[in-house]
């Protein structure tokens, strides 16, 4: 797999400057990362999709070289930004939307409110409900005040992403989670307040299922800490008008990505093949 040049750039938008990553050429995909960490997370998949297409790499608000975030924010403001992003890029067809947790989220929402603007849609490891309310007390909230007290520290990093890439990712690509963790504990602590906000005030994307009428494809390892399981993604395929479900080796939101590019880059490439 030949190693592709990504050229950066800031885009305005509402939610602020958006770090905006293109490479390759061919039919238009964009990629938006999980929470916590940035389009670095992506790793090899951008050189597997950009050997055909254009690839859009978008860093969410407060993420990566995006600009801090200073307000709360909601999926719909985040659909309505990556609209942004592709009107001042000129991409005007519609596009292929591959969302890593947050970032499927964000394609769900785009999906069902102006699909117009996506061919397709594939999201990885993107339950559609927040995590249970045991889950906040117990996990969540007490790792967030300690977050607001004292900043990034070794018990929160490990904390929260042992939760995200699950108990094999991290001896499998060391490499690639130090990364990802780096960039956690890089990151502006205003933006992450606030995107822990976000995450504690999202509701269920159930209802928005009949709506999304593109074709589209769950990929999904285990997430017991929001009951997302495969079965859980087969289900709610079932409730889309055009979608299937392919389960993936990985638990977490991340795990995936470490251990599975291969079967991700196959699996989606063979799905937009099929695609008219």
């Amino acid at each position: 797999m030949a190693a592709h040049t990504t050229v950066s750039s800031l885009v305005s938008t509402r939610l602020g400057a958006l770090n905006v990553g293109q490479s390759g050429s061919g039919p238009p995909v964009v990629l938006w990362h999980s929470l916590w960490v940035d389009s670095r997370s992506w790793g090899p998949l951008i050189d597997a999709f950009a050997e055909h297409r254009r690839v859009v790499t978008i860093d969410g608000p407060g993420y990566g070289r995006s600009s801090p975030i200073r307000r709360d924010f909601t999926l719909d403001d985040c659909a309505a930004a990556a609209v942004e992003v592709l009107d001042q890029l000129g991409v005007t067809e519609p596009v292929d939307w591959v969302g890593n947790a947050w970032g499927g989220h964000v394609g769900i929402t785009l999906a069902a409110d102006q699909p117009h603007r996506l061919r397709s849609l594939v999201t990885i490891a993107a339950p559609l409900t927040p995590v249970s309310r045991r889950q906040r007390w117990t996990k969540t909230y007490p790792l967030a005040l300690i977050y607001r007290l004292v900043g990034p520290n070794r018990l929160i990093t490990k904390a929260l992403f042992d939760t995200l890439f699950g108990p094999k990712a991290i001896a499998a690509q060391p490499d690639r989670a130090a990364q990802m963790m780096n960039a956690f504990n890089a990151a502006d602590r205003e933006s992450i307040r606030r995107t822990i906000r976000f995450m504690h005030h999202w509701h269920a994307l159930s209802d928005k299922l009949p709506a999304v009428i593109v074709p589209t494809l769950l990929m999904t390892g285990d997430l017991p800490d929001q009951q997302w399981q495969p079965a859980d993604a087969q289900a709610a395929a079932a409730a889309m008008p055009r979608a299937r479900a392919v389960a993936v080796t990985g638990a977490g939101h991340l795990g995936p990505l470490l251990l599975d590019v291969d079967l991700i880059a196959a699996t989606v490439g063979e799905f937009w093949r099929s695609l008219p």
